[in-house]
């Protein structure tokens, strides 16, 4: 499930921005469907022109019965009649998403400690302290397991301690959830730590779900702001040559 709100507060209409001679949303629906991994994709959105432009590649598109304050919410709304064990969400701004990552996800739910997990999500190295201090870059650490213990905006942890050594993780706006979860989710209200941070995953952690963060080495980015859409047409002219 993609979810797709055209309005996005940092970048209006993102979605709906060329990328290469096709929208965001596109590239994202078509570069997820051609992993091979899912027996359906579908992208859920409250915008006529995102269903009209998904639609004129001949995809599977779903339009919101409710208006929605997260992707999540919109997903459970579209999944609640729809039988299935594992609800993938990947974010529409993220049009490089690879099938490594998402495979590498997947198996988490065949693993020896799947029963504990609720949902899981994809996280990658950051080194540059631009990025570690981003707050577009939602940052996560987590614990002996690769649990999720902590999303932030800000660069967690802190390094107060110069000479210990630090690896920061960006948490990248892919989920697997169990379907239970999600429809636990959309009935849940935000609490505080949610509001303060803007970061959804956070009220699983507050109501005591677990995150299962999977480490991935692939240097797919969203697209948060007009920079970063000209960094992807940058990626995709370079991954065309």
């Amino acid at each position: 499930m993609i979810p797709a709100r055209l309005q996005a507060t940092r970048f209006p209409r993102k979605l709906l921005q060329d990328l290469g001679g096709k929208s965001v949303i596109a590239r994202t629906y078509l570069n997820t469907k051609a992993t091979g991994l899912f027996d359906d994709v579908m992208v859920v959105t409250d915008s006529q022109e995102i269903y009209d432009d998904i639609k004129s590649h001949d995809g599977q598109v779903i339009m919101s019965q409710t208006e929605h304050s997260c992707g999540s919410d919109r997903i459970a709304e579209a999944v609640l009649a729809i039988d299935t064990d594992i609800v993938v969400n990947v974010q529409g701004d993220e049009p490089f998403t690879d099938k490594t990552s998402l495979k590498h996800l997947l198996n988490v739910f065949y693993q020896k400690d799947a029963e504990q997990i609720d949902l899981a999500s994809l996280m990658t190295p950051l080194q540059d302290e631009t990025d570690i201090l981003n707050p577009n870059y939602v940052k996560v650490i987590v614990d002996n397991n690769n649990f999720a213990l902590y999303f932030s905006r800000s660069p967690i942890p802190y390094s107060r301690n110069q000479q210990a050594p630090t690896q920061y993780y960006r948490h990248k706006g892919i989920y697997a959830f169990r379907k239970q979860a999600i429809l636990d989710f959309s009935t849940l209200p935000m609490r505080s730590l949610e509001a303060a941070e803007q970061i959804e995953c956070i009220r699983f952690l507050e109501y005591g779900k677990t995150i299962k963060m999977v480490e991935t080495q692939e240097n797919s980015f969203g697209i948060d702001t007009p920079q970063d859409l000209v960094r992807a047409k940058a990626f995709l002219n370079q991954q065309n040559q």
